[in-house]
């Protein structure tokens, strides 16, 4: 069973369009705006993934509180994998825990830590595979999107294995990314995909089978 957890992300949907377009052999238990299961769903021993295509204390929801966080905690905590979609590095900001073990991480203005904000400029851009000896890399395909935000200026706090990546006037930016967290568990995030329209491409939502596939390898 995969458990996956979005907010609408300002009526966007990321996270409800990439669930429809996945079509998984698992069971997917999918929720939006609302994380009230998501202790329960944990806990459960046949919860083999949580995805999180969500960000603390945005589109009017409240960060989540102690009884998420315990649950969360606990459920990396015994080692099982967790994968991060567009800026869910962000999804439990709060938490200086959480803000060390992302790899990249996406920081709000509001940041703890007294990072400067991460950007998100907003036009046509494409992605292509890093230059890398990671052999999930030639499993990943290159896409290119008509306009969308792209997620730049994260705040490293581990280290990562970069897999895709997007070259754009400011620079060169992660857009995929594997690391591990502290308990052992392994950890991959995908950032680009926000717009409806990113949805339609059929690389995008092969990329994410391809990172899944792995977070589910044993």
């Amino acid at each position: 069973m995969i458990a996956f957890f979005a907010d609408n992300h300002y009526d966007a949907r990321p996270g409800h369009h990439l669930n429809e377009k996945l079509n998984l052999q698992q069971t997917v238990i999918f929720a939006e705006d609302d994380m009230t299961q998501l202790p329960e769903l944990l806990e459960r021993e046949d919860c083999q993934l949580l995805m999180l295509n969500w960000i603390g204390a945005t589109c009017g929801l409240p960060h989540p509180g102690p009884e998420i966080e315990r649950a969360v905690k606990a459920y990396l905590e015994s080692g099982r994998p967790i994968m991060l979609l567009h800026g869910a590095s962000a999804a439990f900001w709060e938490w200086s825990w959480w803000r060390d073990l992302v790899g990249l991480r996406w920081v709000r203005g509001e940041d703890p830590d007294g990072f400067a904000a991460s950007t998100h400029p907003v036009r046509p851009y494409s992605v292509t595979v890093a230059k890398t000896r990671n052999p999930l890399a030639a499993k990943l395909k290159p896409f290119s999107l008509p306009t969308d935000e792209i997620y730049t200026n994260l705040e490293q706090t581990a280290p990562v294995s970069v897999l895709l990546e997007t070259k754009i006037e400011e620079g060169t930016f992660p857009q995929a990314y594997t690391c591990q967290s502290p308990y052992g568990g392994k950890i991959a995030c995908f950032i680009p995909g926000h717009a409806s329209h990113a949805f339609e491409s059929p690389e995008l939502v092969h990329n994410a089978h391809v990172l899944i596939d792995y977070l589910l390898e044993d």
